[in-house]
């Protein structure tokens, strides 16, 4: 697998200067730019755009803010994720750069864990999104005839392959893919694997996450469980109901991007799949049962 690139954008030297000291690993390839003026520059000139981008809020020249509305404005650009590093973190400010399109956030000082967590996050965003690209950019013309269906999963294997034959479904399937991704994979890590939300933020931070999925999918109890999928075709619209066999959750708290969990390496599947991939997501009971619906 090719390394990732990462481009970092900082106008202290020392800031720039500890994050490659952090990322200094054959799987990283970082580029650094001393203002946003000369980071857009880097980005207009690279032959492939960065797979990540770290940016600091207060720059001169151009600040990370206006930078991040110029990487958002540009369909070249829209998709990569943004990690902003500020010691601006009032909920205000934070809030400013959700809106925006920023749901990564570091608060300076940062522990070398935490940025590593969150860059890890990161990647994967663009894991998932490349994945389910290339599920759908091969679709099982199949798909195309189906009414209704049931599937049941067990695997992340096996939620991102339901994911990119389901999304074929819906009249964007690109982004009917990520949704599905982001509740299909709850379904299997929070719901039948019982990982809670701090428990995937610590691993997360520990880098220990992928290492606890397989062991718990091991696990001769939890890795019986099963998750399923009904799909319906009706002549307006395609319904999804997501349920496992876990406990549920306090989904009310997901299904926005609250600013007080915007510095966490984890927690914004839900709401991104309710505000950019859905007409509408809806939870029942104890959080355990799902309905994601797209109008055709």
């Amino acid at each position: 697998m090719r390394p990732w690139n990462i481009l970092v954008v900082d106008d202290e030297p020392l800031n720039l200067e500890i994050i490659c000291d952090v990322l200094d690993d054959s799987r990283y390839v970082v580029t650094t730019a001393v203002n946003g003026e000369e980071g857009w520059q880097m980005l207009l000139a690279a032959p492939v755009p960065p797979d990540v981008i770290v940016l600091d809020r207060m720059m001169p020249v151009l600040n990370g803010i206006e930078l991040l509305k110029r990487i958002k404005a540009d369909s070249r650009f829209v998709d990569i994720p943004v990690v902003i590093q500020t010691a601006a973190s009032s909920p205000a400010e934070v809030t400013e750069g959700i809106a925006l399109g920023a749901w990564y956030y570091l608060t300076k000082p940062y522990a070398p864990r935490d940025l590593l967590g969150v860059i890890r996050s990161a990647l994967e965003e663009v894991e998932e999104r490349v994945s389910t690209a290339e599920a759908v950019s091969h679709p099982d013309l199949t798909i195309a005839l189906l009414d209704a269906a049931e599937f049941s999963f067990s695997t992340l294997a096996q939620a991102h392959h339901l994911a990119g034959v389901l999304a074929g479904l819906c009249p964007d399937p690109g982004s009917a893919a990520m949704g599905l991704l982001e509740l299909l994979i709850n379904a299997v890590e929070h719901g039948n694997l019982g990982i809670s939300y701090a428990d995937k933020a610590r691993m997360r931070r520990d880098d220990t996450w992928d290492a606890e999925i397989v062991a718990r999918l091991a696990d001769p109890v939890l890795g019986a469980k099963r998750a399923r999928v009904v799909c319906r075709r009706l002549p307006d619209s395609v319904s999804f109901v997501i349920s496992d066999e876990g406990e549920g959750f306090e989904w009310q708290r997901y299904l926005d991007f609250d600013p007080e969990r915007a510095f966490d390496p984890n927690g914004r599947g839900i709401a991104m799949a309710r505000h950019t991939c859905f007409t509408c997501i809806e939870y029942q009971g104890c959080g355990n049962v799902v309905t994601a619906t797209v109008q055709r």
